[in-house]
């Protein structure tokens, strides 16, 4: 089953570029690029990410500085590659959340009891209804900014809508005629949404997972830059771009380099994630 929704920029140029090998090749080798930023950041580092210099402050890209220097003359490079792992794994465990939680949900409103199940049905809608940022600002403001509440509340942001999509998945796998044969044959219910429903329903998901990656980075670095993330001195992505903000005239770098990097991985896992889901669309149909 194809799974319908509005295209952002960021996911239609993905979208141009998975039907293009080079495009697909060039997500993967920047995506690895960023894991082993993440894994061993020395490996790629030029400088200490923590070492001041106030000499060399505000200094533009150079040989000596790839991409410049912050207030504190602490070299930006080598800060955006140890603010690899802080980012990724923010995003991934967003993504996480997101789509555990609408597992539960989407399973609960297609397959429970038709009361409980309009009760889950209704709740999912009211949470799509609510915007998904004012949800993830809400739960930041309870809970005070820190990696761990920007994880939930970006995965429990972007949760409804996915739940809407397993809800879906789950009523075309329960009309198929696999599902269909398997209750003439005599299996349980329990068994046949055990082995055939949910394998079926869920496999998709794998798609909307790396598609969920490049979101909730973009997300929680949108909380981080509006100082409701990670805070600094700490060199995840969007604390920079907080950080840089105040010298955006004198030093634009710290805006722009760890921005375009942003938009980098984001497209690279929207890339993946669209050859992900056109891969699985020709495995259901053959």
């Amino acid at each position: 089953m194809t799974v319908l929704h509005a295209p952002s920029r960021a996911e239609a140029v993905a979208a141009t570029l998975a039907r293009k090998p080079w495009g697909l090749y060039l997500a993967i080798g920047f995506a690895v690029l960023v894991t082993v930023a993440a894994v061993a950041p020395q490996l790629l580092a030029t400088h200490s990410p923590t070492a001041l210099d106030y000499p060399a402050a505000l200094q533009p890209p150079s040989w000596a500085h790839w991409f410049g220097t912050d207030e504190s003359g602490r070299d930006l490079y080598s800060r955006v590659v140890y603010g690899a792992r802080e980012s990724l794994l923010i995003g991934l465990g967003a993504a996480a959340v997101g789509v555990s939680v609408a597992i539960v949900l989407g399973t609960l409103a297609a397959l429970a009891i038709k009361p409980a199940a309009v009760v889950v049905d209704r709740f999912v809608e009211v949470m799509f209804a609510f915007p998904a940022l004012l949800l993830a600002l809400l739960l930041i403001a309870i809970a005070g900014p820190s990696a761990t509440t920007e994880i939930f509340a970006v995965g429990l942001g972007t949760a409804p809508g996915y739940a809407r999509m397993v809800r879906g998945q789950i009523l075309s796998a329960k009309n198929s005629g696999y599902v269909e044969a398997a209750t003439a044959l005599g299996h349980s219910r329990s068994r046949i949404i055990r082995s055939h429903i949910l394998p079926n329903a869920i496999r998709p998901l794998v798609a909307v997972f790396a598609l969920s990656i490049g979101q909730s980075i973009v997300w929680a670095s949108s909380l981080s830059f509006l100082g409701l993330g990670v805070a600094p001195p700490s060199s995840e992505w969007g604390a920079l771009l907080d950080a840089g903000r105040a010298y955006i005239i004198q030093a634009p770098w710290l805006i722009v380099i760890p921005g375009l990097v942003i938009v980098a991985v984001a497209l690279a896992a929207t890339t993946i994630g669209r050859h992900l889901q056109s891969y699985l669309e020709k495995g259901e149909r053959s």
